[in-house]
């Protein structure tokens, strides 16, 4: 299962619900991205989550 390496984002179970009121169970999944990510130990290939590249939390690496 991906994680979101800097929020810690993960899956998280809902319902699908329709018209007439039936509950199945559904899966929420987060948008991750598999991307190269400056640390201060160098570059990682790290999962990141579209919030954290687009709140600037991340610094990619060149």
């Amino acid at each position: 299962m991906a994680v979101c390496s800097v929020c810690e984002k993960k899956r998280v179970t809902g319902n699908n619900v329709s018209h007439a009121n039936n509950r199945s169970k559904r899966v929420f999944k987060p948008n991750l991205q598999r991307m190269r990510v400056q640390t201060d130990k160098g570059t990682k290939r790290v999962h990141v989550c579209t919030r954290c590249l687009r709140s600037g939390k991340v610094v990619k690496a060149v």
